[in-house]
């Protein structure tokens, strides 16, 4: 079997010579080439950088917000009319002279009816085992409701 002879080039003249470029172009390619490896990752970086750094200021504004909400309310807390009235809110202080009323009960009770709740199930006397009333409960869920 023969072997095929690969001609490769030997010079840079005789590769342009072959391909129709001259060899100025070839060189120049060469060069912009080089220039473009070795400044994409610096250029990589810098734009990784550019968008660390805009994150951190948005976080620094950020945490300035949150320091001025945090002296305003140190000032409200340095104002005695502001920690009687949180006092009187908070932990039910009363001043000398003064009388608190508590009253109880006044917030709504819930109706389970409104809520959807089963009725409760009063058929068995007192003396049925509780099983027999859990398992009377599950069948009679749903029993009664109408679906839309």
């Amino acid at each position: 079997m023969k072997r095929s002879k690969i001609s490769l080039p030997r010079t840079l003249e005789s590769f342009a010579a072959k391909r129709g470029i001259s060899t100025r172009l070839l060189i120049l390619f060469l060069v912009l080439f080089i220039i473009a490896v070795t400044l994409a990752p610096p250029t990589q970086q810098y734009f990784a950088q550019r968008a660390q750094i805009s994150a951190l200021e948005a976080d620094l504004d950020s945490n300035y917000k949150k320091l001025e909400e945090a002296r305003a309310e140190l000032q409200r807390w340095r104002d005695p009319d502001y920690v009687k009235s949180e006092a009187r809110n908070r932990l039910h202080f009363v001043l000398p002279g003064e009388r608190q009323y508590i009253i109880l009960g006044a917030k709504p009770t819930i109706d389970p009816e409104s809520q959807g709740a089963a009725p409760i199930n009063q058929d068995f006397p007192l003396g049925v085992p509780w099983y027999s009333r859990v398992i009377s409960s599950i069948t009679s869920v749903g029993v009664g409701v109408t679906t839309p």
